[in-house]
């Protein structure tokens, strides 16, 4: 059996290289020694028959629009995912379509799809930088941040808690939404290269629905020994112990 990863909307959604989280998930899939794929889908045309992850990345305001509306024409089958457990990672913006809706700076009101909770609200500027949070199921998780919107509406379900950085803003000290197998969050990176423990809760997920077993495989344990030296550089600047991240 091949597991089937989507990266939606690779051309217009990727603006941070976070479609590349796909291909993590696709690499560390094969170093276990299963068999995987990166399907690129554009329009529901061009669905696989199989689909067994789902990765947004983020894009700019001006294809929000245009995002928008080929996301639409995917609206069933994304609540269909969320609803039968298919992970789903929405990065950025991709994260902000699923919402209940973005207000821009401009004064703009776009209906997200409604997937996850929550809106996008503007900020008093951009925030960039690093970002760590605290998540009760990866531990220590660090990326960069790059939005100029903070996100309401769902202090119930986040990735985690905010150590250093903005996160979701408006003093949440909250980074994310989770709602069951369904992530979004401002994490760049891509968040899964820096991240290992949050791709394996993925794979896990994914090959468990598959009937297949998943453990990292001993390339993997290469790979994330240079993922925890970075992660570690970005805690000690951030000022944060690793004991405690």
């Amino acid at each position: 059996m091949t597991l089937t990863i989507v990266s939606l909307l690779p051309t217009l959604q990727n603006t941070n290289g976070d479609a590349q989280n796909a291909a993590v998930l696709a690499r560390r899939a094969r170093w276990a020694g299963l068999e995987a794929e990166v399907v690129a889908v554009d329009d529901r045309a061009a669905l696989p028959e199989r689909v067994d992850a789902v990765v947004l990345g983020s894009g700019s305001d001006a294809s929000l629009e245009t995002s928008r509306e080929a996301l639409l024409g995917l609206h069933d089958e994304l609540r269909r995912w969320g609803t039968e457990g298919v992970p789903v990672l929405a990065v950025g913006t991709g994260w902000e379509l699923l919402s209940w809706g973005i207000e821009t700076a401009g004064g703009r009101s776009i209906e997200g799809l409604g997937i996850l909770p929550g809106r996008a609200v503007p900020r008093d500027g951009r925030v960039t930088g690093d970002l760590v949070v605290k998540s009760p199921l990866f531990g220590a998780v660090v990326g960069f941040e790059n939005h100029a919107r903070d996100y309401v509406g769902a202090e119930g379900s986040p990735l985690g808690r905010v150590r250093s950085g903005e996160g979701n803003g408006r003093d949440s000290g909250q980074e994310g939404v989770v709602m069951g197998a369904v992530f979004g969050t401002h994490l760049h990176g891509p968040v899964l290269a820096k991240n290992p423990a949050f791709a394996d809760h993925l794979l896990g997920i994914m090959a468990e629905r598959a009937g297949l077993a998943y453990a990292p495989g001993e390339r993997a344990g290469e790979v994330d020994g240079y993922a925890a030296a970075a992660r570690a550089a970005q805690l000690r600047a951030a000022g944060i112990e690793a004991s405690t991240a």
